[in-house]
């Protein structure tokens, strides 16, 4: 693969087996305050509504460093997912949602790989992302990039301490963003082992 096709703008789309992917990034986004946080003491649901909410809410699996593990139930499957928010983003960007990046197995789909911006990208926005000195190649689509290979990813996160990904800041220049690598062989074992291969 050439350098020129790694950093030219793509103008892909996301595809049909992205989208799921896409969908989780959201569910992930919504539900994460529950990771770590009490429950609030005052009732805001009738308790059937909070059955029905508590069904298809994150179970967590674990937490191992930086990185948490956990599963939902997506149309009567299990997805279970490994996650951690960034450590650094240089410059700060006003405004900017959460930056999350996750690994997902899914029966059909082994190692969905994705980064949840925070920021909606350009059209055809290139990213550099790299795992020490591995080079990944990821597309980007709205508000998440996505790896276009994630088995190559994750084969690259097992063997570095952390990911730098250089974005363009939609208020100018570039932001990078750093991620922790420290415990995610631990995370990735656990969601294979809660959603093993079929």
């Amino acid at each position: 693969m050439t350098t020129r096709r790694l950093w030219l703008p793509r103008h892909d789309r996301i595809c049909l087996r992205m989208r799921p992917i896409s969908l989780l990034i959201a569910f992930l986004l919504a539900v994460l305050p529950v990771f770590g946080h009490a429950a609030d003491p005052k009732p805001t649901a009738k308790p059937a509504a909070r059955a029905a909410t508590n069904a298809n809410a994150p179970k967590p699996i674990g937490k191992w460093d930086d990185w948490q593990a956990a599963t939902h139930v997506e149309a009567g499957q299990t997805v279970c997912y490994a996650f951690t928010r960034v450590k650094s983003a240089v410059p700060a960007v006003t405004g900017r949602g959460d930056v999350i990046l996750t690994v997902t197995q899914r029966q059909a789909q082994r190692d969905a790989v994705a980064i949840s911006a925070g920021f909606t990208y350009a059209a055809g926005a290139a990213i550099l992302v790299q795992a020490e000195k591995a080079a990944l190649d990821f597309y980007t689509a709205g508000r998440s990039a996505f790896a276009r290979d994630g088995k190559a990813a994750v084969t690259a996160f097992a063997a570095a301490a952390q990911v730098l990904v250089r974005s363009p800041n939609p208020k100018g220049g570039n932001v990078v963003d750093t991620f922790s690598l420290k415990g995610f062989g631990k995370a990735y074992d656990a969601i294979n082992k809660a959603c093993p291969a079929k």
